[in-house]
C-alpha cells in the first residue's frame, strides 16, 4: 500500500516538473512568438488584396485567409508543451504585430488573447499530454473558433446567418489547415535540424530517425 502511494506521489511530482516552465522554454517561446508576430504583420499588409476579391465573389468566405494569424499559439504550444504556452505565443505575436503597426491597433491584442485561449483550451482538455497531428489540428480549430466569435461580434455584428456560417466555417478550416497542419509540419522541420534538441518534440524526432 505504501509503495503504491509512493509511486503515485512520485508520478505526480514528475508530472508537475514536466509542466513547469524552464528558462529555455521562455526564451524559445519568445523567439518563436516574435517571429510569428513578424509573419502576422506581413500578412496584415497583403491580406486585403487577397481577401477582397474573395469577399466580393462570396461574402463570408474571406475567413479562409485568417489562418496565418492563428498559428502562433499552436506552434509555441507544440514546442513548449506547457500550460500557458499557446496563450503566451499568440499574445506575444499579436503584441509584436501591433508594435510594428496594424490597422486594427489595440484590437490586435484582443485577437491574440482570444486565439490563444482557443488553442489553450484544446490543449488543456487533452491534459497537455497529446502533441501529435490530431492535437495540432484541434488546436487550429480552437483558434479558428475563438477568432470567428470575436470577428462576428466586433466586425460583423448583425450579420446574416449565411454570412456568419460561411465566415466561421472558412475561418475554422483555415485554422485547421494553416495553423494546425502548418504548425505541425513546421515543428517537424525544426526538430530535424536539431534546433529543438532540448524539447520533447526534438527528442522524438531524433528517436524516429
Amino acid at each position: 500500500m505504501h509503495a503504491t502511494i509512493d509511486s503515485l506521489t512520485d508520478a505526480a511530482s514528475k508530472r508537475a516538473r514536466t509542466l513547469k516552465w524552464r528558462p529555455v522554454d521562455i526564451v524559445v517561446a519568445a523567439v518563436l512568438a516574435v517571429a510569428a508576430g513578424v509573419v502576422f504583420w506581413v500578412w496584415d499588409l497583403v491580406s486585403n488584396p487577397v481577401g477582397a476579391p474573395i469577399e466580393a465573389a462570396l461574402p463570408g468566405l474571406q475567413g479562409i485567409i485568417n489562418g496565418p494569424w492563428l498559428f502562433a499559439g499552436v506552434l509555441v504550444g507544440l514546442v513548449v508543451r506547457k500550460p500557458g504556452a499557446a496563450l503566451f505565443g499568440e499574445l506575444v505575436a499579436a503584441s509584436v504585430s501591433a508594435l510594428l503597426g496594424t490597422v486594427w491597433g489595440p484590437l490586435t491584442l484582443v485577437s491574440g488573447l482570444v486565439q490563444g485561449l482557443g488553442v489553450e483550451v484544446v490543449f488543456a482538455i487533452l491534459l497537455y499530454r497529446r502533441w501529435g497531428l490530431g492535437a495540432a489540428l484541434l488546436g487550429g480549430l480552437g483558434a479558428g473558433v475563438g477568432e470567428s466569435i470575436l470577428d462576428l461580434t466586433v466586425w460583423y455584428p448583425g450579420a446574416k446567418p449565411l454570412f456568419a456560417v460561411l465566415y466561421a466555417s472558412s475561418t475554422i478550416v483555415s485554422g485547421i489547415v494553416v495553423a494546425g497542419l502548418g504548425s505541425w509540419l513546421l515543428v517537424k522541420a525544426l526538430a530535424k535540424t536539431g534546433a529543438l534538441s532540448r524539447f520533447a518534440a526534438g527528442r522524438e524526432a531524433a528517436a524516429r530517425s
